[in-house]
């Protein structure tokens, strides 16, 4: 029997966001929703306590399981970002990542550890101590080889040069648009050795949460398998400040004792794949992105 659908919340920017990036099956993945909760919540034995809460894809739900343990219940529309979650989580198994619980690798649907949301390593004052936390973190993610069926650094570094030189017309100013094909360059410099460290991909001060049995860990990845260099990047585009730049790139560096030469390549390439996206959605590249790659470029 299907489960009755229960009452939850969705919110409007999660369905909005849905249909921005996913279309007609976004549309759909926020249409079934509320089936999709209740068949989880009654496979898992799992009780909603509290209020939804989502970020730009998934809904999040706090939930108790039977023996009253706090836990969080992740419903996302599977794709290529997202699909290799779970397997990196249990990979890392809560070593400085929130641990998993349960998986469904057909929906990609997720029971996690609950975390303290409302302690995002965002709301730290100094932001320079906020960096040091995010730079130990990928030293321990970072530190061990991707499983197997992770996506790989080295396809995608490969399809984005292929997509340069028609992107690179599309920037009307001669400056911006030599820069991102310097970006595109050092990219090329590196990209025949992308490397097989499990990489998280988007770990900014909003992917960290504290937590009862750790100060501070990492949710949410976009896993590849590649070179840590090219997971600095989210930490120097949020909470963005350009006389930083330099600063955290370099203690970043310092933390993961990575070469320098060969990290700049990598956030360089980060450069160019935002302003790969940006062009294919018609939109100018982003002032933020091309402030990081000049300072990189001239570091």
């Amino acid at each position: 029997m299907t489960p009755t659908p229960t009452p939850i919340h969705i919110p409007a920017e999660l369905a909005a966001t849905q249909l921005k990036y996913n279309g007609e099956a976004g549309r759909a993945f926020i249409t079934e929703l509320p089936t999709r909760t209740a068949d989880f919540l009654d496979r898992w034995n799992l009780r909603v306590d509290g209020p939804s809460m989502h970020g730009v894809t998934a809904l999040v739900l706090p939930v108790v399981t039977t023996d009253n343990t706090p836990a969080a219940l992740k419903l996302q529309l599977l794709d290529e970002e997202s699909e290799g979650e779970a397997p990196a989580l249990h990979h890392w198994n809560g070593n400085h990542a929130v641990r998993l619980l349960n998986h469904d690798p057909t929906t990609g649907t997720m029971l996690l550890e609950r975390l303290d949301h409302t302690r995002m390593l965002s709301t730290v004052p100094d932001a320079h101590e906020a960096t040091l936390v995010i730079a130990t973190l990928l030293s321990h993610l970072t530190s061990v080889p991707a499983p197997p069926g992770i996506r790989r650094l080295g396809d995608i570094a490969e399809r984005m040069l292929a997509r340069t030189p028609q992107a690179l017309p599309q920037i009307p100013d001669r400056t911006s648009r030599n820069l991102i094909a310097d970006c595109a360059a050092a990219l090329r410099e590196v990209a025949t050795l992308p490397g097989d460290r499990l990489l998280h991909w988007d770990l900014h001060f909003e992917n960290v949460l504290a937590a009862t049995r750790a100060p501070w860990l990492a949710i949410d990845p976009k896993p590849l398998t590649g070179d840590p260099g090219f997971d600095l990047y989210p930490a120097l585009n949020n909470r963005f400040d350009a006389n930083d730049i330099l600063w955290r790139f370099d203690a970043m560096t310092a933390v993961l004792s990575l070469d320098r030469e060969r990290a700049r390549a990598w956030t360089l390439a980060r450069v160019l794949q935002n302003a790969l996206w940006n062009i294919e959605d018609g939109d100018p590249v982003e002032e933020t992105g091309l402030e990081i790659g000049r300072r990189l470029r001239n570091s």
